[in-house]
């Protein structure tokens, strides 16, 4: 391993969010200024393969990062500010495993991404969304 793959190994490492390959390539550059975008993005690749590296898409259009967690979790994103909260639940994990057995599987891996905006800001979303709209409707599907 290089010295710069050591380095974007151990900004990844104390990472505690989920970080995207331009703010790995900041990090980084902070640490050593030589890294380049590129290397970083190859280095990701080279950990991702190696399994060392786990990608997300949080649905914002851009692939995140995070080092194989060793216990499981789960993630739940903030659509607003894009804040993504790690949690751990023994019960939707028991429904998981119920859930495949009931259809003839053993469950041996998954993923759960739940997406959602503060519960205080859903009603204020909502009324902008129907002063907006002119008919008095906020339109998204969604129960208020």
């Amino acid at each position: 391993m290089t010295g710069q793959r050591r380095v974007i190994a151990q900004v990844l490492s104390d990472s505690d969010d989920h970080p995207d390959v331009e703010t790995l390539h900041q990090r980084a550059s902070r640490v050593d200024p030589r890294i380049s975008i590129a290397t970083v993005y190859r280095t990701v690749k080279l950990f991702e393969q190696a399994n060392i590296l786990t990608r997300h898409d949080f649905g914002d259009g851009r692939a995140r990062y995070e080092t194989v967690p060793r216990e499981h979790h789960d993630h739940l994103i903030d659509i607003d500010s894009g804040q993504v909260i790690e949690f751990r639940d023994d019960e939707i994990e028991r429904l998981q495993r119920d859930a495949a057995q009931a259809l003839g599987y053993r469950l041996v891996g998954h993923r759960l991404e739940l997406y959602g905006v503060r519960a205080g800001k859903r009603k204020a979303r909502t009324a902008r969304t129907a002063r907006g709209s002119g008919n008095g409707s906020s339109n998204d599907g969604e129960p208020d």
